[in-house]
């Protein structure tokens, strides 16, 4: 942003302006939205390991990355998606915001897939005895459910996993030293080299227990 005035710069501020820019969708485009989940989303969730969850409140939007073994997220018709909330971080930054606004967002992704299945809707937060026991796990069920009921329903075209070479990347630069959970530990607690490895080895250990 080198001799960019922020304060003058040719903002986007109407709709009209914003439809100067961009041709309109495809047809295709608009068809493929649905309002409940079509078969090939069943398939698409049933193999999905890890997903996004947007979620927002009055004061700002929150994305948090929810992930475990394929299908983790179950299906209880066209309509309505259940999500485990295991044990974290205890930040719990998208549950509050479920609770002030039930609006949310997913993006479900499956590894080395260039593909992405999105859905919008509305959520809430369940405690059920019965949704719990759906998702035991080593005898353990998660915290909550989210019950997400489906508003819109879509795959999205790979353009950006091609152009980021997103699967390829860890191969093509695998010389490259990428920051870690340690590297961002060391910076909170001024730790050196020998602190970010032992913070990795440490964190290793834990999520063994996963």
């Amino acid at each position: 942003m080198d001799n960019v005035n922020l304060e003058t710069l040719d903002t986007i501020n109407t709709l009209a302006e914003l439809k100067d820019i961009y041709d309109e969708p495809a047809e295709n485009i608009i068809t493929k939205q649905k309002d409940y989940l079509v078969k090939p989303a069943y398939d698409f969730i049933g193999q999905s390991s890890f997903l996004i969850m947007a979620t927002a409140n009055r004061d700002g939007i929150d994305c948090s990355p929810k992930g475990d073994a394929p299908g983790f997220v179950q299906i209880l018709d066209d309509k309505t998606l259940l999500i485990p909330d295991r044990p974290g971080n205890n930040r719990i930054d998208g549950m509050k915001n479920l609770i002030i606004n039930p609006k949310i967002g997913l993006i479900f992704f499956i590894p080395g897939s260039d593909t992405t299945f999105r859905v919008n809707g509305s959520a809430k937060i369940s405690i059920n005895r019965l949704l719990l026991e759906r998702f035991l796990v080593r005898g353990k069920t998660p915290r909550s459910v989210i019950v997400v009921t489906v508003e819109e329903a879509f795959h999205h075209c790979p353009k950006a996993f091609v152009r980021a070479k997103l699967w390829k990347a860890a191969v093509e630069n695998g010389d490259h030293e990428l920051p870690t959970i340690g590297s961002f530990a060391a910076f909170r607690d001024s730790g050196d080299r020998e602190y970010v490895k032992r913070y990795n080895a440490d964190y290793k250990k834990r999520m063994e227990l996963y």
